[in-house]
C-alpha cells in the first residue's frame, strides 16, 4: 500500500475536506451475503438517497470508462469507492478485478470499501496490496441477541445462518476484520444504523468496542425506514437522539456527523451530489458502453410547457434531445393504454426505449422500479421542461427541482397507476 496517498483527502472520514473533495462510487456488486431488516435494494430510482441504490451496475471492465467520464465532469474525485450495491466481499472478485484496473490507471486514487464484513477477512491482504486505504464496516451490534433483532439471515457460501447463530458469525466476522485491517493500517470506520428500540441503547458498547479495536472513527446513522421491508413501520430517530448518542459515544471514539447516507453510484462533492446527471453514461456503460444508447429525456406535461402531470395519467410524453447548450422537443409518443399492471410499464419502457430519463409530476413505486430495469430512471419534478432538460444536458444537478410530497402518498388522481 502506498505511503504516499494523502488520506485526508477523504471527504466521509476527513470533513475538513468535505467541501472540496469528492468521490464516486463504482456499482459493480450487486450480491449481498445477509439481509438486514432495514434495507430493500431492489428500488432504482433518482428519487431514493441511500445506500443499497443505483440507477444501474457496471461490469468491472467498464469501470475505468465510467471514472474517465466521471473525471471530466468532477475533476475533484480524490476516492474511488464500492459500496455495492450488495456488498462488495459479497462478489470479491467482481470488486477486485474493479481495483486492479482503476488501480493500473489511477495509482494515486484513494480507494475505499463499505462492507458488513462477512467475507472480508479473507480478503484484507489482497485489498491492502492493491492500495485500499479506507475501509468501512457496518456493524450495527456486539450482542448476538440484538443482532438477531436486526438480520433476517447470514449467509457462507450455500449455508443460510438465522437468528442468534447467523447474528454471532456475522459479529465474529465483523470483529476480525477491523482487527486485520488495523494490523495492516488501514483506515477503519464503523457504520451504526441508529434504530430505537431495538439497538439505540446498545450503541454505546459497539463503539467501546470498535474503539478497543483500534476503529478510526464511528458514523451513526438514523434508520431510514424503507417500503417493504420489516422495519418499514418504524419512526425515524429523533435528531435529539442523534445528537444525545454521538455526544455519548464521541467519549470513547470521533464520530461522523456529516454523512449524506450516499447512494452506491454516489459521484461529486458531498454537499453536491452529481450522480442524476451521470445517470446516462452509468446506463449506456452498463449496458454495453454505448454512451448515447439513451440519449433522450421524456417528459410528462399537461400543456406543454411545465412538468405537471403523474406518469400513470400521461396519454403522451414529449421527447428532448440535446441542442447545442440548450434542448429541443423532437416529437411526441403515446403512451399504453391504462391497466394491465406492470405489463403497461414494460411497454412503456419499450416507447422510451432511448431514452436514460423521465420528467414527471408523481409516479408510482411499481412503475419507477420497472423503468429502473430497463435502465430508465424517473425523476418527479416541477418547473419549466426546456430549463429542467437544457440543465440535465448541461451537466446540472437537477435533483433541486423534486416534487415536495406529503406524507399521505401519491397526489395524482388514482386514474392511470395500473
Amino acid at each position: 500500500m502506498s505511503e504516499a496517498k494523502d488520506r485526508s483527502k477523504h471527504p466521509c472520514f476527513n470533513k475538513s475536506s468535505s467541501g472540496s473533495c469528492g468521490r464516486v462510487h463504482l456499482p459493480v456488486a450487486p450480491g449481498c451475503n445477509i439481509q438486514c431488516n432495514y434495507c430493500n435494494r431492489k428500488y432504482d430510482c433518482v428519487n431514493e438517497s441511500r445506500p443499497g441504490v443505483t440507477s444501474a451496475v457496471l461490469p468491472p471492465d467498464r469501470a475505468v470508462e465510467y471514472l474517465d467520464e466521471v473525471l471530466k465532469k468532477e475533476p475533484r474525485i480524490t476516492v474511488v469507492g464500492i459500496a455495492g450495491p450488495g456488498d462488495p466481499m459479497a462478489e470479491a472478485q467482481k470488486t477486485i478485478a474493479t481495483i486492479e484496473r482503476i488501480n493500473a490507471k489511477y495509482p494515486g486514487m484513494l480507494y475505499c470499501l463499505s462492507s458488513n464484513g462477512l467475507a472480508l477477512p479473507e480478503h484484507v491482504d489482497r485489498l491492502v496490496e492493491l492500495g485500499v486505504t479506507h475501509v468501512t464496516v457496518t456493524m450495527n451490534a456486539v450482542d448476538p441477541e440484538i443482532g438477531a433483532k436486526i438480520y433476517s439471515w447470514v449467509r457462507v457460501g450455500k449455508v443460510v445462518y438465522r437468528g442468534v447463530e447467523g447474528a454471532r458469525l456475522l459479529l465474529e466476522r465483523q470483529l476480525e476484520s477491523i482487527r486485520l485491517l488495523k494490523a495492516k493500517g488501514v483506515t477503519v470506520k464503523v457504520n451504526s444504523i441508529i434504530i430505537p428500540g431495538v439497538n439505540d441503547g446498545h450503541l454505546a458498547e459497539v463503539a467501546r468496542v470498535a474503539a478497543e479495536l483500534g476503529a478510526d472513527i464511528q458514523n451513526l446513522i438514523p434508520l431510514h425506514p424503507t417500503g417493504d421491508t420489516p422495519f418499514a413501520d418504524m419512526e425515524e430517530p429523533s435528531k435529539e437522539l442523534v445528537h444525545e448518542l454521538r455526544a455519548k459515544n464521541g467519549q470513547m471514539i470521533p464520530q461522523m456527523t456529516h454523512c449524506r447516507r450516499c447512494r452506491a453510484d454516489a459521484v461529486g462533492l458531498l454537499c453536491s451530489d452529481r450522480s442524476s446527471e451521470l445517470i446516462p453514461t452509468l446506463n449506456a456503460l452498463a449496458c454495453g458502453g454505448k454512451k448515447n444508447a439513451k440519449p433522450y429525456v421524456a417528459v410528462a406535461t399537461r400543456e406543454g410547457m411545465l412538468v405537471n402531470m403523474h406518469l400513470g395519467e400521461a396519454p403522451s410524453f414529449q421527447i428532448w434531445a440535446p441542442q447545442g447548450k440548450g434542448a429541443r422537443m423532437i416529437e411526441e409518443r403515446a403512451a399504453p393504454e391504462v391497466g394491465c399492471g406492470p405489463d403497461r410499464w414494460h411497454r412503456l419502457a419499450e416507447i422510451m426505449h432511448d431514452c436514460s430519463l423521465v420528467l414527471v409530476e408523481a409516479a408510482g413505486k411499481q412503475p419507477k422500479q420497472v423503468l429502473g430495469e430497463h435502465g430508465i430512471s424517473v425523476l418527479e419534478c416541477n418547473g419549466l421542461i426546456a430549463g429542467i432538460v437544457a440543465e440535465h444536458f448541461q451537466g446540472g444537478d437537477i435533483t433541486r427541482y423534486r416534487t415536495r410530497h406529503h406524507k399521505a402518498g401519491c397526489a395524482g388522481m388514482g386514474t392511470g397507476c395500473g
